[in-house]
């Protein structure tokens, strides 16, 4: 890792193998690595998640049978993972979306003080 990257800070969730097939947590690892290093990711690898919050995206990782998700945060000092779950519907669970906020509210509250 350069100095100039931003380090990951992981809220909750991690990439293992299992669940993650070896291939899978590999392509997380370098769209992670990318995100460190600045480069702003679209398309299919990711999207914007503005109803989670500002800054708040989703990595899209397919894995032989199941779509990962990685909601993430991108911070001026890090790349915060706020969550790692298997999507298995077309749009985003509610509980995750409000998973995913109370997070953020929690750690930019102990951030704070």
């Amino acid at each position: 890792m350069d100095e100039d990257d931003k380090p990951l800070v992981w809220l909750h969730g991690e990439i293992k193998t299992p669940p993650f097939s070896q291939d899978a947590r590999i392509e997380v690892g370098i769209l992670l690595r990318r995100l460190q290093q600045g480069e702003n990711l679209g398309m299919p690898h990711s999207r914007p998640m503005p109803s989670i919050g500002a800054h708040c995206h989703e990595l899209r990782v397919r894995d032989a049978d199941q779509n990962w998700r990685i909601i993430y945060r991108i911070d001026d000092d890090a790349i915060l993972v706020i969550e790692v779950f298997n999507k298995t519907t077309r749009a985003t669970p509610d509980n995750v979306i409000e998973k995913c906020k109370k997070r953020l509210s929690e750690y930019d509250t102990d951030i704070q003080d």
